[in-house]
């Protein structure tokens, strides 16, 4: 099974001109559990995801009162600079799609 099978929603936004948020909300609360206890998303593995050194992640926090994750990056380019294709952030999720989830 994929992460995506798992979450209700999976979505990326804009948190300033440098960064970008990326929130993972589960569509139960066991589902939100079964994540947390069992580390199947972790820094480690949002690093590997994105390219970048873990010390890079501005933030990596699990809030049950939302059964999510929200997760903070730098933006691979400054909104709106030259080489930047997304100004919005909101396509940046599309790595979190192919994570698998062990049975």
């Amino acid at each position: 099974m994929l992460l995506q099978e798992y979450a209700q929603v999976i979505r990326s936004k804009n948190s300033g001109p440098f960064e970008l948020t990326i929130d993972i909300i589960f569509k139960s609360l066991e589902d939100y559990q079964f994540f947390r206890e069992k580390e199947l998303l972790t820094i480690e593995k949002v690093a590997e995801l994105y390219q970048m050194k873990q010390e890079e992640i501005i933030n990596f926090e699990y809030f049950e009162a939302a059964r999510g994750i929200k997760i903070t990056i730098p933006r691979p380019w400054n909104q709106g600079s030259i080489g930047e294709s997304d100004m919005h952030g909101s396509q940046q999720y599309a790595n979190l799609l192919s994570v698998e989830v062990p049975e």
